[in-house]
């Protein structure tokens, strides 16, 4: 009887290390999603968020029907879908918008001839589930690399939306730097498609981005706005899941919150 409560009692430890992992690594995909998200606006390209969650789809389509860590499939999708947006991007006929819905109409296309039909729901929505500390390390340290990209090349973004001949002509790789923020931009939406979901991983991109511009004067002030409304709508969705909306998925709860936030930032910005 002793032993059974004690490996209770440590079962019980670790399912609740395992969901405080889960819990602080959303909060950290929120900050990662709130500066891109920025930059995102800023570019133009906002609506790629979503977009680009979707091209995951036929990655996730195959984890799924095989049988194996639907973020591995979720994520070599991303990455191959990345580098031909970025190539279709080069040529002078496409421009980002073009080269990102020819990618996205054939993932979706693809993804949804290979998910399982009692899959989809999970693929769409995502579900929030108990991370290990392996998992949450690898999450760190991926949300660890976006940040540091921003911030280290924050200028170099900047000047390269105003100026891109002045940008080439300080000898930025405009090339170069439009592929690695491509990259920490589909790194954000992987992060986020376990528990958000292809269909809603971007909304945590494209809503707080445009609730941060809605109250900002400033670059930093853009940044801080978009991180503080993504992480708000994040912690305040997993508490009303929890304790309010218990039928409703996370992912669903989370996007009412960040719309409601962007509702009252309109409010705000009229007074």
């Amino acid at each position: 009887m002793a032993r059974s409560l004690i490996s209770q009692a440590r079962l019980l430890d670790m399912t609740e290390t395992s969901t405080v992992y889960s819990i602080v690594l959303a909060l950290l995909f929120a900050v990662a999603a709130g500066l891109v998200g920025s930059f995102a606006l800023m570019k133009r390209m906002i609506l790629g968020a979503d977009v680009i969650s979707h091209v995951a789809l036929p990655g996730l389509g195959l984890a799924f029907l095989w049988h194996f860590n639907p973020l591995l499939g979720g994520g070599a999708a991303l990455f191959l879908g990345t580098l031909l947006i970025w190539q279709l991007q080069k040529k002078e006929s496409f421009s980002t918008e073009v080269a990102i819905g020819v990618v996205f109409a054939g993932s979706v296309a693809i993804g949804a001839a290979l998910t399982p039909k009692e899959d989809l729901v999970e693929v769409f929505f995502g579900k929030f589930e108990q991370i290990s500390g392996f998992t949450f390390l690898v999450g760190v340290m991926a949300v660890a690399v976006i940040v540091y990209f921003i911030l280290r090349f924050k200028s170099a973004l900047i000047l390269n939306l105003f100026s891109p001949e002045l940008a080439a002509a300080t000898g930025i790789k405009l090339n170069r730097l439009n592929l690695l923020f491509l990259l920490a931009f589909s790194l954000t939406v992987l992060i986020g498609l376990r528990f958000m979901g292809a269909l809603l991983a971007g909304a945590l991109i494209i809503i707080p981005a445009a609730t941060g511009r809605r109250l900002a004067d400033s670059i930093w002030m853009f940044l801080f706005a978009s991180t503080l409304a993504s992480v708000l709508a994040v912690g305040i969705g997993f508490l009303l899941n929890a304790f309010v909306f218990r039928n409703i998925g996370l992912a669903p709860t989370i996007v009412m919150v960040s719309t409601l936030l962007f509702c009252l930032s309109l409010i705000r910005s009229r007074t």
